[in-house]
């Protein structure tokens, strides 16, 4: 299977096994300086959807555009920053600028605005097996923060404490109420990865549960998910996964489902899909991505959809 999409579940093995900073310089990055490397992606995409009692949609261009800056002062002491171009946005957005400082081998303090932990599922194009996420994702993720994050880990397990102004929400600078994000992991063999995440902002409080089985060409995946609300909903949804490698292509098998209805039991929001996705690795740095998907929900009607995604890796 091609680079790209073994990144999430091999930024997830860091996290676990890492014994300084978490900060992730990709292998197919360049360096313009002897402490100063960069890396980044383009990702465009053509999408059709057939939508159930409406009519059929179809919608192309560039998603989105990064490129990362990583400074390494020491061995200790690094920084990274990450800017993106979205079409959704219109322009350039900070997406995360922080240092981390190794205090030892096993604790890494890390400080600025970053990304959750949580999730299966990478917020990147380049982390994901397949094009689309579930959509899931705001319900039960945390998503960039802003505050301070230590992680303590060892070959066998890794506890991590990130203290913030929210979990959920980078725009949040309101630290007279900070949110928390708690994880535990466990690498039992080198093929096994099990995470477990605890997020809460006041009355918020998010449980992401999953465990991933790595070996040979088979990538296998499991996420179990809780929401409790300020609002007074409540939510649950999970995801199986399968991927498999043949040399440069690969194809990728997902189910996913969750619910969120109010205090009166009532249904706010649901999905459920199956998706399947080949994929092939054109060249080191180019990969494109076909996906087919069946959406079903009570509330945003049911969709057949057909993906076409080109993604440049740099």
């Amino acid at each position: 299977m091609n680079k790209f999409k073994r990144t999430a579940l091999g930024m997830a093995v860091a996290l676990a096994t890492a014994t300084a900073s978490p900060i992730v310089h990709a292998d197919d990055g360049f360096m313009l300086s002897e402490k100063l490397s960069v890396s980044g992606f383009i990702d465009m995409s053509y999408v059709y959807t057939d939508k159930d009692g409406a009519s059929s949609e179809s919608a192309s261009g560039l998603d989105q555009f990064e490129i990362d800056l990583l400074y390494s002062f020491d061995d200790k002491l690094k920084a990274q920053v990450d800017l993106e171009y979205k079409d959704s946005y219109g322009s350039v957005d900070l997406e995360q600028a922080f240092f981390t400082y190794a205090v030892t081998d096993e604790f890494t303090l890390k400080a600025g605005r970053f990304l959750s932990y949580s999730g299966w599922e990478t917020e990147e194009p380049t982390g994901l097996f397949q094009y689309s996420g579930t959509g899931y994702a705001p319900y039960f993720y945390g998503y960039y923060q802003q505050g301070v994050s230590g992680l303590y880990s060892t070959d066998a397990f890794a506890v991590a404490l990130s203290v913030i102004n929210s979990p959920y929400s980078p725009e949040d600078t309101n630290s007279e109420k900070p949110g928390y994000e708690a994880m535990l992991a466990i690498t039992p063999t080198d093929s096994i990865t099990v995470k477990a995440f605890y997020l809460s902002d006041e009355d918020t409080n998010t449980t992401n549960v999953w465990a991933a089985y790595s070996a040979g060409d088979l990538t296998l995946a499991a996420e179990y998910n809780l929401g409790d609300y300020a609002n007074g909903n409540d939510g649950s949804g999970y995801l199986l996964m399968a991927n498999y490698a043949m040399g440069s292509a690969g194809i990728t098998l997902r189910y996913h489902d969750f619910e969120i209805e109010n205090s009166a039991g009532a249904l706010v929001d649901d999905g459920s899909a199956i998706t399947i996705s080949p994929s092939y690795a054109v060249s080191d740095n180019l990969l494109m991505v076909f996906e087919y998907r069946m959406d079903e929900s009570d509330i945003r009607g049911d969709s057949d959809s057909i993906a076409v995604e080109a993604l440049i890796s740099f």
